[in-house]
């Protein structure tokens, strides 16, 4: 177990990374990633299919830190659907090396955050805050009281940022419970009026039936919120995702 693994076990944190993908596909990038991942690059037109390699070998390079092991002969999976049991479309996993180790991956654009924890359910949901018809989708997705809220903001601005606080927040929790967006997420009610961690309940056949849910600071347009099992109450720590030739800079 590497020390970066100790202190997120020893102090229930949770460390967040940020990262950017390069304008360019790179090879170092490229050839870490399993079959898998290289036949979803390759269906991808660009510049997703850069985005997609940059931020899988990003994740990778992450993890084998925490692990001691190479990131390319890491084994990542998935957890059975908690609703349906589907072994596809659960909660991302790491298979091999053996490990409590938990992660969850949010991409926008080029920019990517990765929510890496122990022993505990994360997840982390990342947007970029343009170019999408809130109005309209503030009616699918959000309960009766978030959307009285968002009503009684005074402009287009606040209430563009309650919409991406509600959607951020919402999304974290179903990531972090393993169902994903088939959920009705308009049950799922994330207090937008409050402004520091909220406790969400979400319940799944499998997993915590409460959420801390918090909002992570970003800048550029863009919106986050990092959801993990209510009662954690150890450090989120930003860590920002650099690499010089290849080789992660902690």
């Amino acid at each position: 177990m590497t020390a970066a693994y100790e202190y997120l076990r020893d102090h229930d944190a949770v460390h967040v990374w940020r990262g950017r993908a390069p304008d360019t596909l790179a090879p170092d990038d490229t050839s870490l990633l399993s079959e898998e991942e290289l036949r979803a690059v390759r269906r991808l037109p660009r510049p997703a299919a850069t985005r997609y390699a940059s931020a899988h070998a990003g994740l990778r390079r992450v993890l084998a830190e925490y692990l001691g092991a190479p990131p390319h002969a890491l084994v990542l999976g998935r957890r059975p659907c908690p609703r349906c049991a589907h072994p596809r479309h659960g909660r991302p996993r790491i298979d091999w090396p053996p490990t409590d180790l938990d992660f969850n991956l949010s991409r926008s654009g080029p920019y990517w955050l990765l929510a890496v924890t122990a022993g505990r359910q994360v997840g982390v949901d990342l947007e970029d805050g343009r170019g999408l018809d809130t109005e309209g989708a503030s009616r699918l997705v959000m309960s009766r009281s978030e959307l009285a809220h968002v009503a009684s903001l005074p402009d287009e601005t606040a209430r563009l940022h309650a919409f991406f606080r509600c959607w951020t927040r919402k999304e974290a929790v179903v990531k972090a419970s393993g169902v994903g967006i088939i959920t009705n997420l308009r049950e799922v009610d994330v207090q937008p009026a409050a402004h520091g961690p909220v406790v969400v309940t979400h319940s799944e056949p499998t997993g915590p039936d409460a959420w801390l849910v918090e909002d992570l600071p970003m800048v550029d347009g863009l919106f986050a919120a990092l959801a993990r099992q209510a009662g954690a109450d150890g450090p989120v720590v930003p860590q920002r995702y650099e690499t010089e030739k290849g080789v992660l800079v902690l």
